[in-house]
């Protein structure tokens, strides 16, 4: 699919700061937005605030995701005054992995950052997670103390529970929007659907060396939340993917085949032992053992021809779940 891209040349000041973003990238801070005009202003600021001792080439990536309460007229004007700063604008709202998966693909820096737009994450936590990154390849956050309300707090830990259990890795808070990666993470974890939840998990399950860090978490102070009752079950929905992409991505045929194969076995004993009680002239067209028999090998064949296809959409080409209106980004040369 080919994504429009619109590309304007810088206006705003350059400072011996904003100028950073020139050239390589070191730094890309990829920040998905949400109907979050209220806090852009701030979550800028601070931003500037915590990059600007890192003496680092960085860049901010602000992903509007359909929002519809000013935040894109905001973004452009934060892209106005600083050659840092690339807005992603999405025709409308397609999900904060969606979100993600442009921003990463948008990103040049060597190390990439990512937070949320709401504040509850601190930018001032940027330093210590690239200085983890030195021996990691994925810093992941853990918000401690966490500073939301029960309702969310309790479905939380039982959705990092049960993802401890399920996958062997021992995170206390896999879906913190903080995280720090190496550029090399983001270009190999595919990013559909709502797994931006499980980048640890899916980093982990390719080799990459995941670590978490306990950071700073804020209340919200602008806006509501963006989660409503069902983001549990669609959690459980989405964990259940990941342990199929995790085992059985690369040969999904293992998965189908070991229910096909069971089924055929059975159904093929079934049909030859009424095949033995026919030939000694016992009738079998009355007996319900044999629709039994031929069903399970009928089901046994749907399944291997379900593994088959599998492996033909596995090794298909990427997907892309998002549309772009439009792409700010300053030329190189400024």
């Amino acid at each position: 699919m080919t994504v429009p891209v619109t590309r304007h040349p810088s206006t705003g000041p350059k400072t011996p700061e904003t100028t950073r973003a020139l050239g390589p990238v070191d730094l890309s801070v990829v920040v998905p937005v949400y109907d979050e005009a209220a806090s852009l202003p701030e979550l800028y600021r601070e931003l500037c605030e915590a990059l600007q001792p890192l003496q680092l080439r960085s860049e901010l990536i602000f992903v509007d995701d359909g929002s519809t309460d000013g935040s894109t007229a905001i973004l452009q004007e934060l892209f106005t005054g600083d050659p840092r700063v690339q807005v992603i604008e999405f025709r409308r709202n397609f999900g904060k992995s969606a979100a993600l998966a442009a921003g990463f693909r948008a990103a040049r820096g060597r190390w990439i950052v990512t937070l949320d737009a709401d504040l509850q994450d601190d930018p001032h936590e940027i330093p210590r997670l690239l200085e983890a990154l030195e021996q990691a390849d994925l810093v992941s956050g853990w918000k401690t103390p966490r500073r939301d309300p029960w309702t969310k707090r309790f479905p939380s830990w039982v959705f990092n529970w049960l993802v401890r259990l399920l996958t062997g890795v021992h995170l206390h808070d896999v879906n913190c929007g903080l995280k720090a990666y190496r550029a090399e993470v983001v270009r190999e974890i595919p990013l559909y659907g709502e797994l931006h939840r499980f980048i640890p998990i899916l980093a982990h399950a390719r080799g990459f060396r995941v670590v978490e860090l306990p950071v700073a978490h804020r209340p919200r102070r602008y806006g509501r939340s963006k989660y409503g009752p069902t983001r549990f079950a669609r959690g459980l929905f989405d964990l259940l993917t990941v342990l199929f992409l995790i085992q059985y991505s690369p040969r999904p045929l293992h998965l189908f085949g070991w229910f096909g194969l069971a089924a055929l076995g059975i159904g093929t004993t079934i049909n030859a032992y009424l095949s033995v009680q026919w030939f000694l002239g016992h009738p079998i067209g009355h007996r319900p053992l044999l629709t039994l028999g031929v069903l399970l090998m009928t089901i046994g064949a749907q399944f291997f021809l379900t593994g088959l296809l599998a492996e033909l959409i596995t090794h298909s080409a990427p997907r892309q779940d998002y549309s772009i209106r439009q792409h700010w980004r300053h030329d190189d040369d400024g």
